[in-house]
């Protein structure tokens, strides 16, 4: 029987409580000062100054739960980690890591300007995770301090793929950038709307009352959206699949958009040997 989990900022804890690795993490990049006033000041950039949905402290737990889950949910069909395929890391722990930090940092590079900003935070990474994997690491590092370099650029990969247009070429970047695309429900759109910003992206937000994860019917992953607006579906169709599309992973997940009980989008619908999603008609 497939049980679903719901994305919320709580979904990190269940994985960290799995992992002392990834506990040490969370809780270096929670106490750091530098981290925490970057994602406070991304959200100076781009909900008080651009009026966009929340990208700070709380988007980044739920990215980097959300993109945990999704790691989980491939690696138990059998989907291997591309550092664990290609050797930049040993173990399905330190594939994990690199999924952790990339979605909990993906958003820093918003601190100085939303415009590149997925290139900018790859560049701003380098020197939070050349001070804080030392100690995530350090009963790694004495038999291979190489761990640090090639674990710290595969982590900046995965925050340079968040980009729209950037092809991810790693499973772990792809997760971190569906992540990102999975905090879509109404709470991420609320102070934007409360501050004046009444628009397609703020409306269809609000529609969107949460996501669910769970193994799919005929792939590792399967997305429920529930929503109570139509409005939501562009939040779907312009923001989350050209993400899914972009990253690699497109033929591992399955899609369906359900409005007041009813599917009204379901992805993927093939016509004609094409992966598209499709708008339910009649609802």
């Amino acid at each position: 029987m497939r049980t679903s989990v719901t994305v919320s900022p709580h979904l990190i804890e269940r994985h960290i409580r799995e992992s002392p690795l990834l506990e040490r993490a969370y809780r270096l990049l929670e106490r750091d000062l530098e981290v925490q006033e970057l994602l406070r000041m991304s959200n100076v950039f781009a909900v008080h100054r651009l009026r966009f949905n929340d990208h700070g402290p709380v988007h980044a737990r739920i990215a980097a739960g959300t993109a945990l889950e999704l790691l989980h949910l491939l690696v138990s069909s059998g989907v291997k980690p591309s550092c664990i395929r290609d050797g930049t890391c040993t173990d399905i722990d330190e594939a994990k890591l690199i999924v952790f930090m990339g979605a909990y940092l993906h958003d820093i590079g918003n601190s100085v300007h939303r415009t590149n900003h997925e290139f900018i935070g790859a560049l701003l990474a380098k020197d939070i995770l050349d001070k804080v994997l030392p100690e995530v690491l350090r009963d790694k590092l004495e038999d291979d301090p190489r761990m640090l370099y090639s674990l710290r650029q595969e982590i900046m990969h995965a925050i340079y793929c968040t980009a729209p247009d950037i092809e991810c070429l790693t499973v772990e970047g792809g997760v971190v950038k569906i992540a990102d695309g999975l905090d879509m429900a109404e709470g991420r759109a609320r102070v934007p709307y409360r501050l004046g910003k009444v628009d397609i992206h703020a409306v269809s937000a609000l529609s969107i009352k949460r996501v669910e994860l769970m193994r799919g019917v005929e792939r590792p992953v399967r997305i429920i959206v529930h929503m109570d607006e139509w409005a939501g579906i562009f939040q779907v169709e312009k923001v989350l699949l050209p993400k899914v599309l972009k990253s690699g992973l497109q033929n591992y997940v399955e899609i369906v958009a359900i409005s007041r009980g009813k599917e009204v989008l379901t992805y993927p619908e093939r016509e004609e040997g094409a992966q598209t999603c499709k708008v339910k008609e009649g609802t």
